[in-house]
């Protein structure tokens, strides 16, 4: 159940929602557990999700962790949970790819700002996103390896088309934990701010991303992932640049950007989400 709290927070599962002009921030909130996420905090991700992507008003998803930690994985003493002695997991796998699906398909830029220890299901979170923030206290480990589990193909192959095959390897055999400037070098995180610069750089980011083309964004995005997956990825992706080109025109968001460039002016587009 979604509740009010003060200054208009809500607060569902231990998930906290804020909003920011049109950026809202999506806040694991389980600081005692390093934002451990619990079985019910999976399951409640893709309604909090859906409601943020219902929203017109939101332009820009930040998703972070409350105090010194982004998100240490799933919470241990949910993994062996379930009623199904031959695969005690079956619950717990599905609502998390359920969660990693509804983050990766959120239909708006997607920032994870990471702090702190970003550890098996918090790698996973993170890699759903569009793009990666941290500082020098970022940690991140992929540990399947460590308690037995078979990490999912859907969350090896975001994995894989960050890092690449043999850094995916490395932390998948190991278990092992990278610092953030290893994780910067590896592809698995996108800037490496200074200490103290982290949150401002964000907003400013974000800033920056509600200023430009939602149409634009949004076409980029399909055809990102079109071309990400592989197959025949890059036909599909060659179809929707089409369906999304003919949009823009349509809209009047090419005109209205070209315009705005030759008269210099900050633009005002006018397609909505």
């Amino acid at each position: 159940m979604t509740t009010e709290d003060r200054a208009g927070d809500q607060v569902t599962e231990g998930l906290r929602v804020t909003h920011d002009d049109a950026v809202a921030v999506l806040t694991i909130d389980r600081p005692e557990k390093r934002n451990a996420l619990t079985a019910g905090m999976w399951a409640a991700l893709p309604g909090v999700l859906a409601a943020l992507a219902g929203d017109p008003a939101v332009r820009v998803l930040v998703v972070t962790g409350a105090g010194p930690s982004f998100c240490a994985g799933a919470d241990i003493g949910d993994l062996l949970g379930g009623p199904d002695p031959e695969d005690p997991m079956a619950a717990l796998r599905r609502d998390n790819l359920a969660a990693q699906a509804a983050l990766r398909d959120f239909p708006r830029p997607t920032i994870a700002m990471v702090r702190g220890h970003c550890i098996g299901g918090g790698v996973e979170l993170a890699t759903c996103c569009d793009l990666r923030f941290t500082d020098p206290t970022g940690v991140f480990g992929v540990t399947p390896a460590k308690v037995g589990i078979v990490y999912t193909p859907a969350s090896t192959q975001a994995l894989v088309q960050l890092v690449g095959p043999a850094t995916a390897r490395y932390l998948l055999y190991s278990g092992e934990l990278i610092d953030a400037g290893t994780a910067l070098r590896t592809g698995l995180v996108d800037r490496l701010l200074p200490t103290g610069d982290l949150a401002g750089e964000v907003r400013r980011f974000a800033e920056v991303l509600v200023s430009r083309s939602a149409l634009t964004q949004r076409a980029a995005k399909e055809v990102v992932a079109a071309v990400a997956a592989g197959g025949d990825g890059e036909a599909r992706a060659e179809e929707v640049a089409a369906r999304w080109y003919r949009e823009t025109v349509t809209a009047g968001e090419l005109a209205e950007g070209v315009a705005a460039f030759t008269e210099r002016r900050p633009p005002a587009f006018p397609w909505r989400p």
